[in-house]
């Protein structure tokens, strides 16, 4: 039994170390690319990009591509591109934005959502421009092309028109080309631009659009208009699109139309708008727009190459992914032998009796069902504000005020059984929290200079209300039902001495810093990381390390108070096996899996989502479900072997938290 956790230390490290190198093999095309990772200072703060460099570049500048990446993501959300055109003999710079992975905005920040992307772009072309490996033309005219996905279409857009205002006074365009994914003219136009001014900057510019028909934000004036965004788009029917094809009779996706002396084309793949991110289909509209718009360079770079070998990139980080996930079960079991940290351990709860009555029974079910969908049904009105989700939510919270007031009252004048006083006082007081909680919404989820990663901030004010919601139906179900059966709060792993809950906060920091040391170790050799699509465990920078810390102590509350419940509700003998582990992952995630199915399942059935006005909330849940599977995970087994839920929660805590804050949007200062 020693020899176990070595043995899966050694798999799980195999597995790292084995998927990370060959993801880097793909990632510099058997090492014909240098992939580096690069920092250089803007007028706006500071820049970082991982930047693919053909053998020969240093020798003969070639033509490059500039890539970026939408709201919450990051500069390897770019791998496709960067991947397929660096070994085509591009250079490539994957550019994290401003406040978005190793990159820092230091610019004033009165709307925060306006910082970070107008300039990213053309700040880093004016960088790249100034380089001896990017081509010029014979008259200094750079040949880049800009790129990015949803917000970084944005900056890409505005870039190109940045520059074409420049190029009024020096007679030079930097920018060559420009290929926007995910990303129609809706923020450009909050900047006060009009169609006919965003399409009479492209010029003679090759400009290629990527446009998902099932895409949850853009590319339908009219639908995003009306709130309901979530629907099927045809954007080269919409005015817009028309307009950006230079208004030809008929306009259809795919052909290329030659306007004000460039080539301009649509693309129009069947796919949501992170699917963009994951796509042979959009990876190959990338490769034939580049090869159409850099033809006259076929003396630097290949074109009309086939095959796309970035997939393997991604399913060899992935099997990375899994291996740094593994490691913390051998790690925190080795570190629990040491003198003061074997105090995790205590005594296992014993199986608790299955309930007698087909009504405990039932209760018990519904009880696991119900906490399953609550996240799910309401988190359209936690995470986006959905006005009678929220009004009906009060409306509850206040019903609950005061039934518990009067039973409260009630059983002092009766002089009631004790159970029936606390568990109404309880009830109560999780009530009035409650409520202040959805009265505040709008304040407690407000981008601020203490907690400045505004997709995190609504995360985390759904998580704390769930635990809320979810510790008032652990409260009534213990005391009228698990009570009675013998349950006492050390049935759930709760009740533990102080070295135990500081010794299972010691064994979670140190294997969380072990495993992150890996992660930066792997930076270091291969430059990958672990992930798969959009769910990545990256390295960060000094602001990630203090915005975790702010942000713990409110995820903890989630999950410990979700753990616990998970243990409460498999308690019972008829849960001690795999089907524990079953019932764990689905009281995580359950409900949230069903949401996506609902939406997306009627968005490709019938053209509208289940959901309609739901864009950013839907993509938050998609990441959310990995993350909630691996925490279900971990709060079993480490419940199990340690007999408390401690260890197990502060493990997530720490570093699903951690893995949050490093793949979003951070404002660093407001």
């Amino acid at each position: 039994m020693r020899k176990k956790p070595f043995i899966l230390l050694v798999i799980s490290l195999l597995l790292i170390l084995v998927g990370s190198f060959v993801a880097s093999q793909f990632n510099s095309a058997n090492g014909d690319v240098d992939v580096s990772r690069i920092y250089f200072d803007t007028p706006r703060g500071e820049l970082s990009g991982l930047l693919y460099k053909p053998d020969g570049a240093d020798q003969q500048a070639k033509p490059t591509v500039i890539a970026t990446h939408g709201y919450l993501n990051s500069a390897e959300m770019q791998d496709a591109q960067a991947i397929e055109m660096s070994k085509r003999g591009y250079v490539v710079l994957a550019l994290d934005q401003y406040d978005h992975g190793h990159s820092t905005g230091t610019m004033e920040k009165p709307v925060p959502f306006f910082s970070f992307w107008p300039h990213a772009i053309y700040d880093a072309v004016q960088y790249m421009y100034e380089q001896d490996y990017v081509l010029k033309d014979e008259n200094g005219n750079g040949v880049i092309a800009v790129s990015g996905h949803s917000m970084g279409g944005f900056s890409s857009t505005h870039a190109v028109m940045l520059d074409e205002a420049d190029f009024q006074e020096s007679g030079i365009r930097k920018i060559y080309a420009s290929l926007t994914m995910g990303s129609d003219y809706q923020w450009i136009k909050a900047l006060g631009f009009t169609d006919e001014q965003i399409n009479s900057s492209y010029g003679p510019r090759f400009s290629g659009k990527i446009a998902g028909q099932y895409d949850e934000f853009f590319f339908d004036a009219a639908a995003a208009g009306a709130g309901e965004p979530v629907v099927k788009k045809d954007y080269v029917s919409t005015e817009e699109g028309q307009g950006f094809l230079g208004n030809p009779e008929t306009a259809a996706a795919g052909t290329v139309y030659d306007v004000d002396g460039g080539k301009r084309v649509i693309y129009q793949p069947n796919e949501t708008h992170p699917w963009n991110h994951f796509s042979e289909t959009s990876t190959a509209h990338a490769i034939d727009f580049y090869d159409m718009t850099f033809a006259d360079y076929s003396n630097l770079v290949t074109v009309g190459e086939e095959g796309q070998t970035w997939v393997w990139k991604e399913w060899f980080s992935f099997v990375a992914l899994i291996g740094f996930f593994l490691l913390f079960i051998p790690l925190i079991q080795l570190l629990a032998k040491l003198p003061f940290l074997k105090n995790i351990y205590t005594k296992k709860p014993e199986p608790l009796p299955e309930p007698k009555t087909n009504g405990a029974k039932l209760a018990g079910i519904l009880l696991v069902v119900f906490g399953a969908l609550f996240p799910a049904l309401f988190f359209s009105a936690y995470y986006g504000g959905d006005f009678y989700g929220m009004r009906l939510l009060r409306q509850i919270s206040m019903i609950f005020i005061a039934i518990s007031a009067i039973v409260f009252i009630y059983s002092f004048v009766k002089n009631a059984a004790r159970n029936i006083k606390t568990c109404s006082l309880i009830m109560l007081v999780l009530s009035v929290i409650q409520y202040f909680f959805l009265k505040n919404q709008a304040t407690l989820i407000a981008t601020t200079e203490m907690f400045g990663a505004p997709t995190a901030n609504p995360t985390v004010y759904w998580a704390i209300n769930v635990a809320l919601v979810t510790l008032m139906i652990m409260v009534c179900y213990h005391f009228v039902s698990k009570k009675p059966e013998g349950a006492t709060i050390q049935s759930y792993g709760v009740k533990v001495n102080v070295k135990t809950i500081i010794a299972a906060l010691l064994t979670a920091v140190i294997a969380v810093v072990a495993g992150y040391a890996v992660l930066y170790f792997v930076d270091a050799v291969f430059k990958t990381d672990f992930r798969i699509w959009t769910f990545a465990v990256k390295t960060f920078e000094g602001q990630h390390v203090i915005a975790m810390l702010k942000y713990a102590p409110l995820f903890l509350i989630y999950y410990f108070v979700i753990g616990l419940s998970v243990n409460m509700n498999t308690a019972s003998v008829k849960y001690d096996g795999f089907k524990g582990y079953l019932i764990s992952i689905f009281h995580f995630v359950g409900g949230l899996v069903l949401y996506l199915v609902y939406h997306y399942g009627l968005l490709f059935m019938t053209g509208t989502a289940g959901y309609p006005s739901q864009s950013l909330a839907s993509i938050i849940v998609i990441g959310l479900v990995p993350a909630l599977a691996i925490a279900a995970i971990f709060n079993r087994y480490f419940f199990r072997k340690t007999g408390n839920v401690y260890v197990a929660a502060f493990l997530n805590t720490l570093l699903l938290t951690m893995i949050t804050i490093a793949n979003t949007t951070l404002y660093t200062i407001l």
